[in-house]
């Protein structure tokens, strides 16, 4: 199978993280940010991941893509209890936390910026959306600060370091991408649970951090 990404794209974290939970093999491709024509043949818009299954046959959307791999085996892992807590914390922060990652992503060595035309298409596209990166990035340490204060809070709902809830769940496949992205964050500090619980998720997934960036 092949999965197709943007490295990163916390949604592509998201179809990554069952392959590496499970130990299955996938073969991990990078598209350029501005290639429209590739998805666009494969599932009709410009979208990813997308996996490629073992039939040739293209599957968009990534908890599909993780529920359809978890049960491929009739085993499935994300088993676990859901948490209204950690929904709600991750709907809190998903209000700011783009401002913070974002305009860093568009200066760091993704493979999906390999040339500048894809590095300028990813910014134009997303300053269109989010607004202008210098101005975010200017207002970072009052972002910085307010994350700090949300991870602490989020420290509490910590269960175990392999898994929020104490059993791997959904949950799990959306916070493990939000502290990836945060990690190119030059400031953010997590509590010991927090921490550990990031930490022990790359290991799990095998899914490397990010390089945090000095602006």
């Amino acid at each position: 199978m092949k999965l197709f990404v943007y490295e990163h794209c916390p949604y592509c974290v998201k179809a990554r993280m069952i392959f590496g939970l499970k130990n299955l093999p996938v073969e991990v491709k990078a598209l350029l940010n501005d290639d429209e024509t590739t998805p666009t043949s494969m599932v009709g818009k410009k979208v990813v991941p997308i996996l490629q299954k073992q039939d040739g046959s293209f599957m968009p959307e990534s908890m599909d893509i993780v529920q359809y791999i978890d049960n491929s085996d009739h085993k499935p892992l994300l088993t676990g209890p859901i948490s209204a807590a950690v929904a709600t914390w991750l709907r809190h922060v998903s209000e700011y936390t783009e401002k913070l990652f974002i305009p860093r992503f568009a200066a760091a060595p993704f493979e999906e910026f390999a040339t500048p035309q894809a590095r300028q298409y990813f910014t134009d596209k997303k300053q269109a959306k989010l607004g202008d990166f210098k101005e975010h990035l200017q207002h970072s340490p009052g972002l910085v600060k307010k994350i700090n204060q949300d991870l602490r809070d989020l420290d509490k709902l910590i269960q175990e370091p392999n898994a929020v809830n104490g059993e791997l769940s959904e949950d799990d496949i959306h916070l493990f991408p939000v502290l990836r992205s945060l990690s190119i964050v030059k400031g953010v500090e997590l509590p010991t649970r927090v921490l550990a619980y990031r930490d022990n998720m790359a290991k799990q997934t095998q899914i490397n951090l990010l390089t945090r960036l000095a602006s």
